[in-house]
């Protein structure tokens, strides 16, 4: 298994950052994202749990089930369905309020689901991920027009 972590402090309140990272529709101001939508809302909240949204990214499609939703602290989901196929065991965007902004923490583990090199294709994978991934939240700081940091 491999774990993808991208790491941002954005010049925001935790409320903003929280809300903007929640909805998928916006994970489309990154260059790596192609399409998103939400195929169902959540029993709670509309990106609460249970909601089931799909990526297009130019790295692969993706289906996620969100699994946590405590705003504006975290939230958790599991991809059910991928393209490449994956394995994998769940993911999680952490949100903390720190002087000046937000520092939000995007984990996620599993691995490619290959026949033969699963591990060293997962290894090679992984850095494009993160980087997809840290675009998605330098679009975030972008939107609401505020410094980031790694």
């Amino acid at each position: 298994m491999g774990t993808i972590t991208a790491e941002r402090f954005i010049a925001a309140p935790i409320e903003q950052v929280f809300e903007w990272c929640a909805d998928t529709r916006n994970y489309g101001r990154s260059f790596w994202v192609l399409r998103n939508r939400w195929v169902s809302h959540g029993a709670d909240a509309p990106y609460g749990v249970g909601a089931v949204r799909e990526h297009l990214w130019s790295i692969g499609r993706f289906t996620e089930r969100i699994t946590r939703y405590d705003p504006p602290r975290a939230f958790d989901y599991l991809v059910e369905r991928s393209f490449p196929p994956s394995r994998h065991e769940g993911a999680s965007m952490t949100f903390t309020a720190e002087p000046g902004g937000t520092r939000v923490r995007w984990t996620s583990v599993g691995e490619v689901k290959a026949p033969f090199a699963a591990a060293a294709i997962t290894r090679l994978t992984t850095p494009i991920a993160a980087a997809v991934f840290g675009n998605i939240l330098d679009a975030c700081a972008k939107d609401l027009g505020v410094a980031v940091r790694r």
